[in-house]
């Protein structure tokens, strides 16, 4: 051996990373985690979502269901069968008329009786007896009479201020 060789040492592997404690990274993003989620808890109740112009429809009820579907069908009626949109919408509003004042109440009105029922019941105002003919006549109109529903989408609208308006159970 030659001078110095006492001073050598033997080689060895580098050592695995460990994996506690976790790096300062880590750390930061646990404490982010923490914080947004005690946040949520905290406001959960203002996270839901909610239509901006309309705050008592809430995700998953009816009247946000409803709501949803008349848009729909507004943005359908120009282009669409007036026969199928007259019978959509009617269906719409027979639904929307059974979770506002229950099945008992207009489960078997029709014709004239459903349109004053509908007027007597709307808390708007809409004149639903003289604006709601299309709702009973246009399954009978002949094929060429059947395009376009700019009529309908005047008791489309109407039919969304019902469904945003209280119930008259709650006020």
């Amino acid at each position: 051996m030659g001078p110095g060789a006492e001073q050598l040492r033997d080689i060895h592997g580098i050592a695995g990373v460990p994996w506690w404690p976790p790096g300062p990274g880590w750390w930061l993003l646990v404490g982010t985690v923490v914080v947004l989620s005690a946040l949520a808890w905290r406001y959960r109740a203002r996270l839901r979502l909610r239509i901006p112009p309309l705050p008592i429809f809430t995700v998953g009820s009816w009247r946000w269901d409803a709501a949803r579907k008349l848009r729909d069908l507004r943005r359908r009626a120009a282009t669409q069968d007036l026969k199928q949109t007259a019978a959509e919408l009617s269906e719409l509003l027979r639904r929307i008329a059974m979770a506002r004042l229950g099945r008992e109440s207009c489960a078997g009105l029709t014709g004239e009786d459903w349109l004053d029922w509908l007027a007597g019941q709307d808390p708007k105002g809409f004149d639903w007896r003289a604006h709601g003919r299309p709702l009973l006549d246009a399954p009978y109109a002949p094929p060429a009479l059947r395009r376009g529903g700019s009529e309908l989408i005047l008791l489309i609208d109407a039919a969304y201020e019902w469904v945003a308006a209280e119930d008259p159970k709650h006020v």
